[in-house]
Parts: structure tokens; sequence; C-alpha cells
């Protein structure tokens, strides 16, 4: 059974972790130097920053749990089932992994191949080849494409790619972007940073994060109505008003553009436009329990299907060697199957797999689950992806509001967006500016994006003919995180 690289392939539960943190936190106070709105990555990695310059700040969470979009439940199958972020790249030089206490967390690294199923049977050596190829074509023509002028990646991409192309426009669109290439940046996915090693955590990478929001003074269940700043900063909640000397939001822009958060005076039209170009994408686990290993995959194997069509998926079987299966939904066709509910996509993902594997595959099912990200009030989406045209925005979105507002998360990050790294990175990102202003702090030096990208460029070699090998290195792949 060939193997594909992924090395350079983009490729107790975070709630009951978060616990007690909250619990110990004080009542929620009327006056604060900083308050934080939203307690995933980039709010716990801000707050964290804030209180070790001695400074009084505030973190309210309207979810009863921190984490965000990175949240271990242990309930739904009995072992660490992550619903959002899963992937943690780069673990070595990942802020979150680096500053994470190690004691109890077991982080391995990530398998470095994947698979590729045609039909009933896996691409053989020469059909891998051959994948390859077209994806080092495509990747190769939207970087191009970019040094041009901010085009949509699906404008950028050669016309002879073949029967190949549906297969390549997945991996590279909505499995690595959360949406389709006609929709993705080319500049915004030729600068994203590489993410060419990867690791897992056993106990779940919301149970990492939350790890890390012990002793952050969050206030759950107590969501922003509306930020007044007239005269100070402050934040309506349903607990009170806090009133402070600035505020960090790490909303979602798909949240922010909603209007669930009032702002008075109104956001900027250079704010809600980059908002707007930076909205949230569709991305999704349906999560099955499978008995014996039906699939005769390794744990954490990821497969591709060479699909013919939008309707498709990627699998990564015997998560940390459970007997957990995730089918992975992106992009529009998930966007559409999500709205047709839990059990249609569970359904869909049943009959996908027997389509591959055969139908007594659908016989091992036993427990499942769907997420439905773009559904979740409090996050409307999976992560950002600019629009062509719109990969500027995430610089704009670092500027503050009325010198008063900050924001922070996976959207405010030039290269590192779509990750909990790159959510981290804003948050301390956002501190700074936030401490500066305040008095006391050297003014923050941004990442230099440019920097950051010409060190992500590194062409794919293709390998020597040599019988079983594996392929070694391949095009980058924007992996979200999930």
């Amino acid at each position: 059974m060939p193997r594909l690289s992924r090395r350079s392939f983009l490729a107790a539960s975070a709630a009951l972790a978060a616990r007690p943190a909250a619990a110990g936190a004080a009542p929620l106070r009327g006056e604060a130097d900083v308050v934080i709105v939203g307690a995933g990555a980039a709010g716990i990695a801000a707050a964290r920053r804030i209180a070790a310059a001695k400074r009084k700040v505030v973190v309210i969470e309207a979810a009863d749990h921190a984490g965000g979009r990175c949240i271990t439940d242990m309930t739904t199958f009995g072992v660490p089932y992550d619903r959002g972020a899963h992937w943690i790249h780069v673990p070595d030089l990942n802020p979150v992994t680096k500053a994470a206490p190690r004691r109890g967390l077991d982080i391995y690294p990530a398998p470095a191949s994947q698979k590729v199923r045609i039909g009933r049977r896996y691409a053989r050596q020469g059909e891998l080849e051959d994948f390859l190829a077209v994806r080092v074509r495509a990747n190769r023509a939207i970087i191009e494409a970019a040094r041009k002028g901010d085009v949509a990646c699906g404008q950028a991409l050669p016309r002879d790619l073949g029967d190949w192309r549906a297969a390549v426009e997945f991996v590279l669109g909505p499995f690595g972007c959360g949406k389709e290439l006609a929709e993705v940046s080319a500049v915004d996915f030729a600068k994203s940073a590489e993410r060419d090693v990867d690791a897992f955590c056993r106990q779940g990478f919301g149970t990492l994060l939350a790890s890390l929001a012990q002793g952050v003074p969050v206030e759950l269940s107590t969501p922003a109505t509306a930020i007044d700043l007239r005269r100070s900063v402050e934040v309506e909640t349903p607990k009170g008003t806090i009133v402070a000397r600035a505020a960090i939001v790490t909303a979602s822009t798909n949240v922010i553009a909603s209007g669930a958060i009032k702002f008075t005076p109104g956001l900027p039209a250079r704010q809600l436009d980059a908002m707007a170009k930076l909205a949230l994408g569709s991305y999704d686990h349906i999560a099955l329990e499978l008995a014996n290993n039906p699939l005769g995959l390794e744990s954490d194997d990821l497969v591709f299907e060479k699909s013919v069509n939008t309707s498709t998926a990627a699998i990564l079987a015997n998560v940390s060697g459970t007997s957990l299966c995730f089918v992975d939904v992106a992009g529009k066709f998930c966007r559409d199957l999500s709205g047709q509910g839990e059990a249609a996509m569970v359904d869909f993902a049943a009959e996908w797999l027997a389509g591959l594997y055969g139908a007594d595959v659908k016989k091992t099912i036993k427990r499942s689950h769907a997420t439905r990200w773009i559904q979740e009030p409090l996050a409307r989406g999976a992560f950002s992806a600019a629009a062509a045209g719109g990969q500027s925005a995430r610089r704009t979105l670092m500027e503050p509001v009325h010198d008063a507002i900050w924001f922070a998360g996976e959207a405010v990050h030039e290269t590192l967006w779509g990750t909990v790294g790159g959510a981290w990175e804003s948050g301390e990102r956002a501190a700074d500016a936030v401490l500066h202003r305040l008095g006391g702090q050297k003014e923050p030096v941004p990442v230099d994006a440019e920097t950051a990208a010409s060190k992500s460029k590194r062409e794919p070699k293709r390998p020597a003919p040599v019988q079983r090998q594996r392929f070694e290195a391949q095009p980058r792949i924007m992996r979200d995180g999930y």
C-alpha cells in the first residue's frame, strides 16, 4: 500500500480542565486596566501577558468553557475528542506547546505519510507520483500568480490538471483553507508560513490549551453584548458593565460582522470591510467510533480520495490509537451538508466510507458525532481565509480602533492564520500593544510577514525512484489546525 509523505503536508477534556481557572476567578468587577472579550487561544495568551505585567485584567467568555474553537470533549466517546483544532503545527516552535506544561501531556509526532484511495483500492506508486506532480504544478501556479497580484487561487490554476484536478482542488482549497480555491486570496495562500512538521496531543489539543488557562481569571457564560467607547471602554454583559482603559476583542470575524456585539460608536468602515474579507470558512469533523479497525489503517493515518466532484472528504483514522475515525468535510460542501443537520452528516460519512471500503463498514459504526461550526452562534465558522484582494485586511485588523480596542485571533495573523499558534501570537502582540498604550512597555514589533513568507517557499523535492520508498517532501498544504 504506497504512501505519500505529509512531512510538509498541511496537514481530562478541555472543558473540565478549564473549569478550575474559572471556578477560582473573582466575581465580575466594575473596573480593570484591560478587558478581554473571549477566552480562546488569543484571549488566554493576551491575559497571561497582561497579568505578567502586573496590570488588572478581566477576561469574559460567552461559552461555558475556555478554549474557543480548540476544545476537547471527553464525554461523547469516552476518549479525548477534539471538536475543533487537532493538528499541532511545528511543535518545537509552536508558542502553545512551548508555553504548556508537559506534565501529564503526551505530545507525539504525527505520521510522516498519507494515502490516496482510488475507488476500492489504494493508489499505486506511479499514481501517487502523478498526484504529487499535479499538486506541485498547482501550488507553484498560485504562488507565481500571487507575485503579480491578489487574484483568486482558482483563477491561477493551470487548465490541464487532468483527472487529479478535483482531488487537488479539495486538498489545497476546502481541506487547507476551509473554502473553495475560487474564494481564496492567492497572496494569503502564498504568505502562509510553512507547516511542515506536525504533532498531536494524546490528551487532546483542547486539553493542552486549557492547561494554559489555569490561573487566568475567566468569567464564563458572560457574553459581551455591547462596547461603548464614548467616555472610556465600557463593556456590557448580562452580569454587569466592566469599565476599562482598553479592550482586546478576540471574537471571530463572523461573530463581529453579525452584529452580536454592538459598538458605540460603530466600527469604522475600514474594519468592517476587513472583517468581511476575512470571513470564516467551513470545516467539520464527522467522528465515528469504528469497532475492530474495519479500514485496516494505522494510528493517525491520513487518507484522501481521488474524487470526481466536491462531495468528498479526508480520513484521519484511529485517532491517537483509539477506535475514533474523523471523516473531515470542508468548504461549500461542508457548509451545505451541515445545514442539513448532524444526522445527514453522519449518513454521508457512512455511505462515503462504504463506497471506498465496502458496505460492511457501516455495520461497525458505534457512536457518532458531527461538529457544525458554522451553526455555532459563538463561532459561526471554522477559520479564516482571505478573499481575493483581501489579504491586506489582516494587517488592517491589527490597527487599534479609537486607540482603545485591539482585535486578536487567528484571523489577525498574516502567516499563521487558521492556526491555534497564530491566534496565540496575535493575542500576545495585541497585549504588547495595549501595554505600550498604558505605558511601561516597548512598542511591539509587527511580524515581518514578507520574511516569514520567504522562509516558507521551499520547493518540494522529487524522490529518487527507489522501490517502496516514501515521498519525503511535497507542496505546502495550509492546514488549519483542525
